[in-house]
């Protein structure tokens, strides 16, 4: 059962939120927040897989929520604003997603279950400008943190940014999706990153690959 709180100042979008993701199979709601402080607050008390985190709240936004919760839980980030801003400082608080609230009931049910099974998540509208806009911030050189990783986990980490799965990295490197996992844990840790998402984003600044990113632009939300 993944276990889920959701965070939203306004009432009528928390309990719509709350409701589809109640009748969704094997997801639980936990807890409501309508503020970042009550949502850092429930996470810290519920230990939830996922908090689906709203950008613009009184007091303790959304992105400094987020920050707070680095290494408690997941944060997808849902929001009407489909801002640049907003986009960069939910990824570099370290939000393993990031989508709009007009995407539709189906995918949001389909990114928490992403997002607790450890990948990252893109609405398609921000995914190629995002990856260009981090790509072009820095030189394409090869940052010396990574001379930390093994062969594999630089493998793994080229997968990471071409927005490949934890399934979709363990079939093409033909290992299992725990020991995936294991890679993209020891990957962020070793160069001090918060998610998955930024670790794409590094790939693509250090240029471990041909602009791929932008392939990953189709149909539903993408997956750093």
């Amino acid at each position: 059962m993944i276990r889920v709180v959701v965070a939203d100042d306004h009432a009528a979008i928390r309990a719509g939120l709350v409701m589809i993701l109640g009748d969704a199979d094997g997801v639980e709601v936990v807890g409501e927040a309508a503020d970042g402080a009550e949502a850092v607050r429930l996470a810290e008390r519920l230990a939830p897989d996922v908090v689906l985190m709203d950008i613009r709240m009184p007091g303790v936004d959304g992105i400094e929520a987020t920050r707070q919760l680095s290494g408690v839980c997941e944060v997808l980030v849902l929001t009407t604003f489909d801002l640049d801003e907003y986009v960069r400082g939910a990824l570099r608080a370290g939000a393993a997603g990031f989508l709009l609230k007009s995407v539709e009931s189906s995918a949001l049910v389909d990114a928490v279950r992403q997002v607790a099974a450890g990948d990252g998540v893109l609405a398609p509208s921000v995914t190629r400008r995002v990856m260009r806009e981090f790509a072009s911030t820095a030189p394409k050189a090869r940052p010396a943190a990574l001379d930390a990783l093994t062969e594999r986990e630089v493998e793994v980490l080229h997968c990471l940014g071409e927005g490949l799965s934890n399934h979709q990295i363990g079939r093409r490197l033909h290992i299992g999706e725990t020991t995936v996992k294991t890679h993209v844990s020891r990957v962020l840790t070793k160069l001090d990153l918060r998610s998955r998402v930024q670790a794409a984003i590094l790939a693509q600044e250090a240029g471990l690959l041909d602009d791929q990113g932008d392939d990953q632009v189709s149909g539903g939300p993408a997956r750093p």
